[in-house]
This record gives structure tokens, sequence and C-alpha cells, in this order.
């Protein structure tokens, strides 16, 4: 049964702008942070952090009449070894599973969510 969808669009430039450290720690989680981290280009960094963004924003409003609130960092979005993303979280409670993709240009990253219950 699908629980909830969520999409969300987000502008690379505007990101850019925000991209304060302050702004980083409030939207990665320590496992996103260090992969960050680790990437050389400051266009691939935006690219990541804008990513992660539009995803955790599709999330929020794919769980809007979900089970409480919920933040940023209650969520990680890291990739399989075939550069597949998916959501680790221990927010859910009750065997949720979370479908995630996410998709870039040079100015946007877009992230689209399906939350279903087995």
């Amino acid at each position: 049964m699908i629980l909830g969808i969520g999409i969300d669009l987000v502008d690379l430039k505007r990101i850019e702008k925000l991209a304060s450290q302050k702004f980083i720690n409030r939207i990665l989680s320590v496992e996103e942070k260090e992969v960050y981290d680790q990437i050389t280009s400051d266009q691939v960094k935006i690219s990541y952090l804008g990513g992660r963004f539009a995803a955790k924003e599709a999330i929020f409003k794919a769980i809007a009449s979900g089970p409480g609130t919920t933040n940023f960092n209650d969520f990680s979005v890291l990739n399989h070894e075939n550069g597949s993303p998916y959501v680790k979280t221990e927010f859910f409670k009750n065997h949720e599973i979370v479908h995630i993709s996410i998709t870039h240009t040079d100015q946007e990253a877009i992230a689209y969510v399906v939350i279903e219950k087995l």
C-alpha cells in the first residue's frame, strides 16, 4: 500500500548561495557528510548537496500526513555500489519502504519519493 508520494525540484544556484557550513550540517547526516567531504569538485559538491536537499524535501512531502514531525538528519540518502540511491532511516516504525530517485542537470536537482507499507 502506498502511504505517500513526494517530489521536489531545486535550483542549484540557490543551493550554492546557501552552502554555508551551517546549512551543510543542517541538511546532511553524518554519513552523507563523509561522502560530501571526499568530493573534490565544487560543482559536484553543489550537485550532491542539492540532490540530498531535494530528496529530503520530497520525503517530507510524502510523509506530510504521516507520523509526527521530522528533520533533515532523520534520513540519510546514500548510494548502493551501482550508484542507485536509497534511504537509511529509523524514523519509520512499521516496516515502511522508501523508494527514491534523484537526477541532476547543470542547473537543477530533482527527487521523487514513494513511501510504501508492506
